[in-house]
């Protein structure tokens, strides 16, 4: 069955960097978008960014453009998102999520930026 994984959230302070990884099983990145949301307390949950399953074109939402960038590894079947000079406002728990007939989502992996 469809599966998704997060991992490598933690504690990082302001202006350092952190890498998530999303591992799917169950079915092959490379057919589905893949995207990150994330979602602060108190706050909606909001898209944060996109890769198509072509692997050939991302979108960003526009308070992390410049900062993360989204990947991934089609012989590990993992999708990542690089975040660089965080901010505290990044605090949030992120998911892996993607649509196979239905949306998937991971258990989520939290981040928080705090000095």
């Amino acid at each position: 069955q469809v599966q998704l994984v997060e991992s490598g959230g933690g504690l990082v302070q302001p202006g350092g960097s952190l890498r998530l990884s999303c591992a799917a099983s169950g079915f092959t990145v490379t057919r589905y978008a893949m995207n990150w949301y994330r979602q602060a307390p108190g706050k909606e949950r909001e898209l944060v960014a996109t890769i198509t399953s072509a692997g050939s074109s991302t979108n960003y939402g526009d308070s992390v453009k410049g900062r993360f960038t989204i990947s991934r590894d089609n012989a590990k079947n993992t999708v990542y998102l690089q975040m660089n000079n965080l901010k505290p406002e990044d605090t949030a728990v992120y998911y892996c999520n993607t649509r196979v007939r239905v949306p998937f989502w991971g258990q989520g992996t939290q981040v928080t930026v705090s000095s």
